[in-house]
């Protein structure tokens, strides 16, 4: 086979990181402490921070709809004046 060189054995998955039985489930409370868990590891943004990427955010949206609308009615004026 292809995966084989130099008669070394093909490796093996032994379903690593899968679950062991597809049917069991995690209990409510067991889902919520890991969600707590990794929450706890997050690096949240500082009030400055978060005022920066908010202020950045909405300037680039702002300038985006200021294109977009300046290439709509330029195209509108054109077909006006190509049709009307």
């Amino acid at each position: 086979m292809a995966t084989e060189t130099r008669d070394e054995p093909e490796a093996k998955d032994e379903g690593k990181g899968k679950n062991k039985s597809p049917s069991k489930r995690t209990s409510p409370a067991l889902f919520v402490r890991q969600i707590i868990a990794e929450l706890r590891k997050v690096i949240w943004p500082t009030r400055r921070e978060l005022i920066t990427y908010t202020t950045v955010s909405l300037v680039f949206v702002l300038v985006m709809v200021a294109i977009v609308s300046g290439v709509d009615y330029g195209l509108q004026k054109g077909i006006y004046e190509l049709f009307g």
